[in-house]
C-alpha cells in the first residue's frame, strides 16, 4: 500500500446519502480475481447510460473533479454488503481519501485495510470544506496533524485510531506487519523442526 501522509488535492463532491456498496461497484463487475481494473466500474449505473455514454448529470463526470483524489460524500456511506470490491474500486478510480459524515462500519474498515483514509466530519464542516472546493478545488489531509483544510478555510479535525493511523502513515497493511517478524518467525520455525 501506499503512505498517506500529506496529501494535497482536487475534491469530488457527491451529495447522496446511504450509497451503497452495489451502487459504488455493482455486482456484474465482481467476477474480477485480483484487486485492480475495478476504477472503470465504479458508480456504473450512474455514470453511465444503457448504451455505455457518460451521464452529463452525474457529479464525477464533470470536467472540474478529472483526476479527484478525494471524495467528499453523504451520510452512511458504503452502507449495503461488506463487498471489498467498493473500496478497489474507489483507489483504482485515484481516490485515496473518503470524507463524510458517516460510514458503513464493514465498509470503513475495509477502506483503513486496503489503503484508503475514511475521515468523518460533521454535517457542518463538510458543508464548509464544500464551499470552500466551489471557490479553489484544493484540499488538504494532513494525517499525521489529523486535519483536513480547503484552500481558504479554517482546519477540521478528524479522529482516527492510532493503529490505523500508523498502518497508513506507514503503507503497511496486515501481511506487511507480519512480515515485519520474518527473522523471528523463520527462527522458530527452525528450532520447530528439530
Amino acid at each position: 500500500m501506499e503512505p498517506i501522509t500529506l496529501l494535497t488535492g482536487k475534491a469530488a463532491v457527491l451529495d447522496r446519502a446511504n450509497v451503497d456498496t452495489d451502487q459504488i461497484i455493482p455486482k456484474q463487475f465482481l467476477k474480477r480475481i485480483e484487486r485492480s481494473g475495478f476504477g472503470q466500474f465504479l458508480f456504473y449505473n450512474w455514470r453511465f447510460d444503457e448504451t455505455g455514454r457518460e451521464r452529463e448529470d452525474f457529479e464525477l463526470n464533470r470536467p472540474e473533479y478529472e483526476g479527484a483524489s478525494i471524495l467528499i460524500a453523504g451520510e452512511n456511506f458504503g452502507c449495503g454488503s461488506s463487498r471489498e470490491h467498493a473500496p478497489w474500486s474507489l483507489l483504482d478510480y485515484g481516490f485515496k481519501v473518503v470524507i463524510a459524515p458517516s460510514f458503513a462500519d464493514i465498509f470503513h474498515q475495509n477502506c483503513l485495510k486496503n489503503g484508503i483514509l475514511p475521515i468523518t466530519l460533521s454535517h457542518s464542516d463538510i458543508q464548509s470544506l464544500v464551499r470552500q472546493t466551489e471557490i479553489q478545488n484544493q484540499v488538504t489531509v494532513n494525517l499525521p496533524e489529523q486535519t483536513v483544510i480547503g484552500e481558504s478555510g479554517r482546519p477540521a479535525a478528524f479522529d482516527i485510531h492510532p493503529y490505523w493511523k500508523e498502518m497508513l502513515i506507514n503503507g503497511w497493511d496486515e501481511i506487511s506487519i507480519t512480515l515485519r517478524y520474518d527473522s523471528e518467525i523463520q527462527a522458530f520455525e527452525e528450532a520447530s523442526a528439530i
